[in-house]
């Protein structure tokens, strides 16, 4: 059956956080259901939907932010009663909006994530999970890294408490009380949990991640160990995904799977047989999607998909007229049901904008008496800085609640901006100081009207670190701006994974001094990305890292007094020696430092690196000759140069076939060319970066051979670029 959906939005509360909109039990088959939403307003609003309109059930005063909302209920009961998070706070109220439950939980954090099964309460903070049973503390255990997300397996069905938490370190955490019973490692940060099919399948074991580069995933969760289903892969470069539900909404028998990314995607895949889901259809909204449920909302007998934007609208997906079947009478009344709701919509526009124009005049006559004071409006913002694996790029979203005006991007280290095909902003650079300690980077992005979302894509250069500041400016009166701040670490393309590879040639960096575990870890996370900010528990830690560029990868092992750095390529321990003694330095600690260089280690890098660069420089040359050819016989831009040659010259038989096949190629190798700007001189900058590092490590300065070494890279073979690094000494 073709998936036939329609449109409808109901209405908008304040901003939402994840998983803060849920729907209530029908009270019938195929009966509307109430929608309940908490905002970070702190109000929890309950409406249904009469007559193609939405009525509200009850709404409470503004509070603290809610960062969750779950329904619960006694097991195997409709689960109606509605529970809220709120800084350390947990409340309950009933469907009609009588609050019956404040538990004060005395949690140090705030609650980032919660789950209700019964009378057990599963909460968990930054770092902390805490379960409670009838408010009663009863498990507590404190995580490696930041929990995004909790879920228990369904009691009912595997006879324990089985709680998993979604950690950013890429690991499915699975908890027997206050222990961890098992490790389960996910090919991203998860940031979101459901259980499949609403139950957990058959078993009852089976869980549906999401992770934050947009990896979709099922693991059946044992006793003792996992066994992982499917997964697919994000090979449309979306969005991270933040909800997921099942719904049967082509009323096959089978529910399907509803996911929603951060992107404004919203996805739902079949299961057409037992293997891997299948994408049947998507829906783009205009920003991230927080909450995603499936029900009968907005007439009975007709499923739908309901959303829930970042800015709070409640958006709806129906079936009503996609299964909607009839003669030149129905189609009337459809006709009679869109003007009717047209003519209403057109009121309350008016309606709306007679109460804008009396708020400005308030606002220009108060802002002009002798007792006006200043008042800045206040705006949220959803940021996002993440490193792309893909391109080796770091992405910076930035939405906002009202539509975004300008975008000012500053930056005091090296940094390129990339292409990105979503960004329909216009942008434009300002020349920066010659300081070294000033600008580096100042670009504007002007946005469109009613952008709401802006997406940029940085490649950073390893060694140089510093800070980015994003300066926001929105669509409202009187202009405000909120400026956020990004760091750029000294090994910003490195990258979290699970295990490294033993056999390749690696360096070594020892440290040794009067320092606590707490002072390393804290040098380690002021070096590399995706490293928790709180100290491991524990008297040691290792991670692992692959630079995202290069694929070379290091390994990082410190505790009380002692570090180890090993990696295969000496520039990341060249990096590593320089920061870490300035910033032992800053602190008055004396640092004893040792290293080991593998020479095999450079050959090894290099042959890492040479691939890339043969191709970088492939591409250049192709990009130049179709400059080259464009400036001498072609000004038709968005035509295609070979059809624009052979119109020219009859046909093409006199090019060499290297040549038909460049220009055949022209629109989509101009493209990538864009997309990677200085591509190849961060190639050239890595090379030389090595054979500088290689010598220095031995303590001779061969910057004077740089020029030599350069001059060599230009169309180089693999062989004559090693015998240059080994001959040099």
């Amino acid at each position: 059956m073709e998936v036939s959906l329609a449109r409808v939005d109901y209405l908008q509360v304040g901003v939402t956080a994840q998983k803060t909109m849920r729907l209530l039990p029908a009270s019938g088959r195929r009966a509307t259901q109430k929608v309940v939403v908490g905002d970070q307003d702190g109000v929890i609003t309950c409406f249904g939907i009469k007559k193609g309109e939405p009525v509200t059930v009850f709404k409470t005063l503004p509070g603290p932010k809610i960062a969750r909302l779950e329904l619960g209920g006694a097991l195997n009961t409709p689960q109606e009663k509605i529970f809220v998070a709120t800084g350390s706070e947990v409340r309950g109220f009933t469907k009609r909006g009588k609050q019956f439950l404040s538990f004060e939980t005395n949690l140090t954090e705030d609650i980032k994530a919660m789950h209700i099964s019964g009378a057990d309460l599963f909460l968990c903070a930054s770092y902390i999970y805490n379960h409670y049973c009838d408010c009663k503390d009863k498990h507590y255990y404190l995580s490696r890294d930041k929990i995004n997300d909790v879920l228990c397996l369904p009691v009912d069905k595997v006879n324990c408490i089985t709680p998993v938490l979604a950690c950013q370190d890429r690991v499915l955490r699975v908890l027997q009380g206050s222990d961890l019973l098992h490790e389960i490692e996910v090919p991203g940060p998860p940031t979101v949990l459901a259980l499949n099919n609403g139950d957990g399948g058959n078993s009852g074991e089976e869980i549906v991640y999401g992770t934050s580069d947009g990896k979709l995933g099922l693991i059946q969760i044992t006793g003792s160990a996992s066994v992982p289903k499917w997964e697919i892969e994000n090979e449309k470069k979306r969005g991270g995904i933040l909800c997921i539900d099942s719904f049967d909404i082509l009323r096959d028998g089978v529910k399907e799977l509803l996911v929603g990314r951060d992107d404004g995607v919203l996805e739902i895949y079949s299961f057409e047989s037992a293997d891997d889901p299948v994408l049947r259809y998507d829906y783009v909204l205009s920003e991230s999607i927080s909450s995603i449920q499936g029900g009968c909302v907005g007439k009975d007998g007709y499923d739908e998909v309901l959303a829930c934007t970042y800015s709070g609208w409640l958006t709806g997906l129906t079936t009503e007229l996609g299964y909607r079947e009839g003669g030149a009478g129905e189609e009337l009344k459809l006709s009679q049901e869109m003007q009717s709701k047209i003519s209403s919509l057109r009121n309350e526009v008016e309606h709306l904008q007679m109460k804008v124009l009396g708020e400005r005049e308030k606002y220009q006559q108060s802002s002009q008496s002798s007792s006006a004071v200043s008042s800045v409006p206040a705006f949220s913002v959803n940021d996002k800085f993440t490193l792309n694996k893909d391109d080796a790029s770091y992405s910076l979203i930035l939405e906002v609640q009202a539509a975004i005006d300008i975008v000012l991007v500053q930056s005091d280290v090296p940094v390129d901006l990339l292409d990105v095909d979503k960004n329909s902003a216009v942008v434009s650079f300002s020349n920066c100081d010659s300081d070294p300690n000033g600008n580096c980077l100042l670009a504007t992005y002007r946005c469109q009207a009613n952008t709401t979302r802006l997406e940029l894509k940085i490649r950073s250069i390893e060694g140089r670190y510093g800070t980015l500041q994003a300066y926001v400016t929105p669509r409202i009166q009187p202009k405000t701006c909120q400026v956020y701040q990004y760091q750029i670490k000294p090994l910003s393309l490195h990258q979290r994974t699970h295990s490294i590879d033993q056999d390749r040639p690696m360096n070594t960096l020892m440290l040794k001094g009067q320092f606590s575990f707490a002072e390393i870890h804290s040098w380690v996370v002021f070096c590399l990305p995706e490293v928790p900010e709180r100290t491991p528990p524990g008297d040691s830690v290792t991670f692992y890292f692959q630079n995202t560029f290069l694929g070379t990868q290091l390994e990082s092992t410190y505790r009380i007094g002692e570090g180890c750095f090993k990696s295969d390529n000496i520039s990341t321990i060249s990096i590593l020696k320089d920061v870490l003694s300035k910033e032992a330095t800053k602190r008055k600690i004396n640092l004893n430092i040792s290293f080991d260089i593998n020479e095999e280690s450079v050959r090894h890098t290099l042959k890492l690196i040479h691939p890339k660069l043969e191709y970088q420089q492939l591409l250049a040359k192709k990009v130049h000759l179709i400059d080259a050819l464009r400036g001498m016989h072609f000004n038709y831009p968005g035509d295609s140069l070979l059809e624009e040659l052979q119109v020219q010259e009859g046909n093409v038989d006199f090019l060499v076939p290297e040549y038909r096949s460049i220009l055949k190629e022209a629109d989509q190798l101009l493209e990538e060319y864009k997309k990677q700007p200085a591509h190849l001189e961060r190639l050239y900058g890595m090379i030389t970066d090595l054979f500088i590092d290689k010598f220095k490590f031995r303590g001779t300065n061969v910057k004077s051979k740089v020029p030599l070494l350069l001059e060599l890279l230009d169309g180089c073979e693999q062989d004559r670029l090693i015998a240059f690094f080994e001959a040099a000494a």
